[in-house]
C-alpha cells in the first residue's frame, strides 16, 4: 500500500535536455549572469574604448587585440549561462523521494575498495554537473557514483568502476 505523501513524492531522473538545479544552484548562476552582464561586459567595453583612444591604429594595436579575444570570452560565457538558465528546471526539494537515490537526494553510503578491502562511510547530495563540488559533499549525477546510484533504494548494492579501481557501493540511507 502506498501512502499519499509516497504518492506525492518524486524520483528525479536527468534527461539530456535539461539541467536540475536546487534553488542554490540556480540563485548562483543567476548571480555569474549578472555579474558577467552588469560588471564584466562594461569592463571590457571601456578598456576596448580606452585601447582605441590610446594606441591609435587598430592594426597595429596589441592591446585592442587582446582586449577583444577577452570580449569574445566573455560573451561566450553570458551565452553558456543564459542557455543553461534556459533549461533549467528547479528541483522541488520538499518533493524528493526517500524511497529512491534522485538529484537532490541527500544520501548516505557505504563505500567499499574490492582491492584493499577497506570501507568508508559517505553522505553526499546528488546534483546535476552544474552544481557539481566535492568539497561541499556535492556529487554530480554524472559522475561514477553519482550514475551508479540513481534510482536505487535503501539497501540496493551496486559495483562501479572508479577512476582508482572497482568499488561496491551500498545504499545505507536516503534523504530529502
Amino acid at each position: 500500500m502506498v501512502s499519499k505523501s509516497d504518492k506525492d513524492e518524486k524520483v528525479i531522473k536527468p534527461k539530456s535536455d535539461k539541467v536540475y538545479l536546487t534553488k542554490d544552484g540556480l540563485k548562483k548562476l543567476e548571480d555569474e549572469l549578472e555579474y558577467y552582464k552588469n560588471v564584466k561586459r562594461p569592463e571590457i567595453a571601456e578598456k576596448l574604448e580606452n585601447a582605441v583612444q590610446s594606441f591609435g591604429e587598430l592594426t597595429e594595436n596589441a592591446e585592442y587585440e587582446e582586449t577583444k579575444k577577452e570580449q569574445a570570452l566573455i560573451e561566450s560565457k553570458i551565452m553558456e549561462l543564459e542557455d543553461l538558465l534556459s533549461k533549467a528546471i528547479v528541483i522541488d526539494t520538499e518533493k524528493i523521494s526517500k524511497v529512491a537515490v534522485g538529484i537532490g537526494s541527500k544520501v548516505k553510503i557505504l563505500i567499499k575498495n574490492l582491492s584493499d578491502k577497506s570501507e568508508e562511510v559517505s553522505e553526499f547530495m546528488i546534483v546535476s554537473s552544474v552544481e557539481g563540488d566535492p568539497e561541499q559533499n556535492k556529487i554530480s549525477n554524472e559522475s561514477p557514483i553519482g550514475e551508479a546510484i540513481l534510482g536505487k533504494r535503501k539497501g540496493d548494492v551496486v559495483k562501479v568502476k572508479t577512476p582508482k579501481g572497482e568499488i561496491l557501493i551500498k545504499v545505507l540511507n536516503i534523504e530529502k
